[in-house]
């Protein structure tokens, strides 16, 4: 989005779609080499990341499969192949944004397996897959550590059909901010999240306010407080979009370091090509200085295993009749250490209605300070406890049971 101008909301943000129409040209039209093959294209997305001014990941391989049990040996494969192996930052490829990885030809028929292959880290200065955290040294690459099921393979179960002589393209949504997880000892592990999510351009636009620079803007989609997708804005123009979005109703989720969070309610993305604008660079969305709380403590798994189980922390709002998530991020692996930094001040609430803007936001006095801290990780009970930083900071411990 760097290259969109200021000017008309709608245009900036179907700057987006200009892109992904070059990218992903010929999504759902003919294809196939006339041997009764269709073809398929794969191509690479992200949400933001939280922490980082980079987070590298090297793809030499989209494979699928028409069985969701076949091993990385079994035969019966279909892949595209990236030669030499692309390097990707995944950061780039926000607000719709998506870089494509190739297309082959296909047999025809149902497939329900993918695997996105990384490259090997090849301990240069620069590594195959890496991160450039936000408070360490300015563009220094630390090696991601990637465990030896990423290099066979991320295993994504999605179905999807191919029919002869027609194309359909993929696109890999690629959650960098769940992916990375900090490590006792200061190191970096992926633990890849990726899901597999429409090809077409739809979803919910507009503008904020991104002065002063450095605030680390984030703005997500939501239902029931479980985000959809999320993104930030273009650090000039203030332009964002959430690109493909199931048709329903989004709460837009906006927030911001030392700044109130901002909701905007029942947000309607009526189709697979609809677009909500919520803003307009006339009226940027603008939140009101808040002083700074946060949530700490130490999360730890009530078992003996002894993998590596990544656990997510979450700090919730309960604002215009359901919960959003203000602020999400991973407990350390190694001593399950977490710290949420969270405004302290009262949230703002704005209802879509009937799309008039600039939409109106009243402040929800009574929520100030008022968190649900979650902690959840996967085969274990989620654990939820109501948490008052409206006057100090909180402390919250957990003991997670399968």
């Amino acid at each position: 989005m760097s290259n969109c101008k200021r000017g008309s909301a709608i245009t900036c943000v179907w700057f987006v779609a200009l892109l992904l129409s070059v990218v992903l040209a010929g999504c759902g039209g003919g294809g196939g080499d006339g041997n009764g093959n269709g073809t398929l294209g794969v191509s690479l997305t992200d949400s933001p990341a939280c922490g980082f001014d980079a987070v590298n990941v090297t793809v030499s391989k989209a494979r699928v499969h028409q069985s969701s049990a076949a091993s990385e040996d079994a035969g019966g494969w279909s892949e595209i192949t990236l030669s030499p192996p692309r390097k990707i930052n995944l950061l780039d490829l926000t607000n719709g944004v998506a870089e494509s990885l190739g297309h082959t030809a296909l047999p025809a028929g149902h497939y329900t397996q993918v695997r996105l292959v990384l490259a090997a880290n090849n301990g240069s200065s620069s590594p195959n897959n890496s991160v450039v955290p936000s408070s360490g040294t300015p563009g220094l690459e630390i090696a991601l550590v990637t465990p030896s099921a990423v290099q066979s393979g991320i295993k994504l179960i999605n179905a999807f059909d191919v029919a002869a002589g027609q194309r359909v393209d993929l696109v890999l949504d690629f959650d960098a901010c769940k992916s990375v997880v900090r490590r006792g000892n200061g190191s970096y592990l992926l633990k890849p999240v990726i899901k597999v999510i429409p090809t077409v351009l739809n979803g919910i636009g507009g503008f904020v306010d991104v002065s002063p620079p450095g605030s680390n803007i984030m703005i997500s989609a939501q239902v029931n407080g479980t985000v959809v997708r999320s993104t930030v804005p273009d650090t000039s123009t203030g332009a964002f979009f959430l690109a493909r979005l199931a048709p329903g109703d989004y709460d837009v989720v906006i927030t911001a370091d030392n700044r109130a969070t901002a909701v905007i309610a029942a947000v309607p993305v009526a189709n697979s090509t609809g677009v909500a604008i919520i803003s307009n660079d006339a009226a940027p969305i603008s939140m009101p200085a808040s002083a700074t709380r946060s949530i700490s403590g130490n999360v730890s798994l009530d078992s003996s295993s002894a993998t590596e189980e990544v656990i997510f922390m979450a700090a919730k709002h309960s604002s215009g009749g359901a919960q959003v998530t203000v602020k999400s991020q991973a407990a350390d692996l190694g001593s399950g250490a977490y710290t949420l930094i969270l405004p302290g001040g009262a949230p703002l609430l704005g209802q879509y209605g009937a799309g008039t803007l600039p939409i109106a936001f009243a402040a929800q006095s009574a929520l100030a300070g008022q968190y649900t801290v979650e902690a959840s990780s996967a085969g274990y009970q989620t654990q939820s406890f109501s948490k008052d930083i409206s006057t100090a900071d909180g402390t919250q411990n957990f003991i997670l049971v399968p």
